[in-house]
C-alpha cells in the first residue's frame, strides 16, 4: 500500500521543498551599531590625538621641527572633523566630548611640553610655571566652550565670533618662539635663535597666549564670514601667496601667520562692537537664536 498512487505526491513534495530551501537567497545577518559615516569624524579625532601624542614624543627626542609639524597636523584635523560630522549628520555628544579632550592634549599639553623642552627647561621649576598656566587656561577655555553649547540661544550678531582665542589658534601663537627659532636655525642667524630660545621670551608668549584664551575678547570664527566682492580677488591672491610661502619656507610662514593673527584681533573686536551697536539700535532681542 505504501507504493500506491496516493503516496507518490507526498514523496515528490519533500525533494521539491528541499530544493526550494537551497535556492532561496540567504539573508545577511544584521548587526546593530553605528554606520561607518557616523564613525569617520571620531576616527579623524583619534588621528589628531595620536598626532598630539607623537609631538610630545618628538620633543622628548629633541626633534622640535617634527613636533611642530605634528601639532600643526592636529590643528588641521581639528578643523576638519567637526565640519565633516555636520556634513555627514554624525554630530554626537560623545564626539563633542572626545574632540574637547583631544584639543586639550594637542593644543594645551603638547605645546607646553614642547616649549619647556625647547627653551624653559633651563629655568627648572620656574620655567614650568608658564607651561602650567597655559595648560590650565586651555582647559578653562575648552570647559567654557562646552558649557556655552548647553546654554540658551545667543544674539545673532555673536554667531560669527568666538569668546577668546580658540584652542588651535592658541597653540599656534604659543609655538611662535619655536617657529621663529627654527627659521633662524635654517637661515644660520644665531642672534635670532638666541632670542627665540631666551626663556623669558618664551614665558612671555605662553602667559600672553594663556590670557587671550580665557579672555572675553570677541574673535572672528570665519564660519559664515562674508567677503565683500571687491576683496575676493585680493583674498585669493593672498591665500595663494601664503600657500607658496608655506611650501617654500614653512617656519617663516607659520611665524608670519601668528603675527597676522595677533594684528587681526583689534579689528575683530571693533567689528563685534559695531554689530552689537547696530543690533541694539535696531531693537534686536538678545535671546534670538543664531541662524
Amino acid at each position: 500500500m505504501s507504493d500506491g498512487p496516493s503516496s507518490r505526491p507526498h514523496a515528490l513534495r519533500l525533494p521539491v521543498q528541499r530544493l526550494r530551501r537551497r535556492l532561496r537567497p540567504r539573508q545577511r545577518p544584521r548587526f546593530r551599531g553605528l554606520s561607518f559615516n557616523r564613525v569617520v569624524p571620531n576616527l579623524l579625532t583619534m588621528v589628531g590625538l595620536c598626532a598630539g601624542l607623537t609631538a610630545i614624543r618628538f620633543a622628548l627626542e629633541g626633534r622640535f621641527g617634527s613636533a611642530a609639524v605634528a601639532i600643526t597636523l592636529a590643528g588641521a584635523i581639528d578643523g576638519l572633523d567637526g565640519r565633516l560630522a555636520r556634513l555627514l549628520k554624525a554630530a554626537t555628544r560623545f564626539g563633542a566630548e572626545f574632540d574637547s579632550l583631544t584639543d586639550f592634549l594637542c593644543f594645551g599639553v603638547a605645546p607646553s611640553i614642547v616649549l619647556y623642552l625647547w627653551s624653559l627647561q633651563s629655568l627648572h621649576g620656574f620655567g614650568f610655571v608658564p607651561c602650567l598656566m597655559f595648560a590650565v587656561c586651555m582647559a578653562l577655555r575648552l570647559a567654557r566652550f562646552n558649557a556655552a553649547l548647553d546654554s540658551g540661544p545667543h544674539p545673532a550678531y555673536a554667531y560669527n565670533f568666538f569668546t577668546g582665542v580658540p584652542a588651535p589658534a592658541g597653540a599656534g601663537l604659543a609655538l611662535f618662539p619655536l617657529f621663529l627659532g627654527l627659521e633662524a636655525r635654517s637661515l644660520g642667524w644665531d642672534w635670532l635663535l638666541r632670542i627665540a630660545q631666551f626663556p623669558p621670551f618664551a614665558a612671555l608668549v605662553l602667559v600672553g597666549t594663556a590670557l587671550l584664551l580665557v579672555s572675553r575678547l570677541p574673535v572672528w570664527s570665519f564660519k559664515n564670514f562674508k567677503v565683500p566682492a571687491q576683496f575676493v580677488l585680493p583674498l585669493l591672491l593672498g591665500t595663494g601667496l601664503f600657500a607658496a610661502l608655506l611650501v617654500a619656507d614653512p617656519w617663516a610662514a607659520m611665524a608670519a601667520a601668528g603675527v597676522l593673527y595677533i594684528a587681526m584681533l583689534p579689528f575683530s573686536a571693533r567689528s563685534f562692537r559695531r554689530l552689537r551697536q547696530a543690533a541694539e539700535g535696531a531693537g534686536e532681542p538678545e535671546d534670538r537664536a543664531a541662524s
